[in-house]
């Protein structure tokens, strides 16, 4: 299948330097390779079920969003233990240190990336109640 996709040169340019050192062969490769990342990193989430312990790091534009990210991380101050900022301009990278139910962490996570002013956002599921018993 054939797309097209709109990227900046710049980060274009960025994937183009890291999948051509890392030895691939094309960037259809990268991108399918980058594509699959990403949906596996959904899945993780969306499989979490229980009380977890995550960690959810971004970076985003302050002036932009920082009121609408105060109303956010007051209606998920449950879930949140502790935060981490800093500022680096205009733009700012927070840590958000989460305990609490699975479905919390991740409305917070889909919250967070539904913002044009929040630029990435990572997550790194620690510890959840998902286990398998032999029995």
């Amino acid at each position: 299948m054939r797309t097209s996709l709109n990227v900046p040169e710049e980060m274009l340019a960025e994937f183009d330097r890291t999948w051509q050192s890392e030895g691939l062969d094309s960037r259809s490769r990268a991108l399918r390779e980058a594509i699959q990342e990403y949906v596996e990193s959904h899945h993780r989430l969306e499989r979490a079920r229980g009380t977890v312990a995550a960690t959810v790091v971004f970076d985003y534009v302050h002036d932009e969003i920082i009121e609408d990210l105060h109303e956010i991380q007051h209606a998920f101050q449950g879930a949140i233990d502790t935060t981490c900022h800093v500022h680096h301009g205009e733009w700012c990278l927070e840590a958000i240190f989460c305990h609490g139910p699975a479905a919390e962490v991740r409305a917070l996570v889909y919250r967070l990336k539904d913002f044009d002013a929040v630029s990435r956002v990572s997550v790194t599921l620690l510890r959840d109640d998902t286990v398998t018993t032999d029995g």
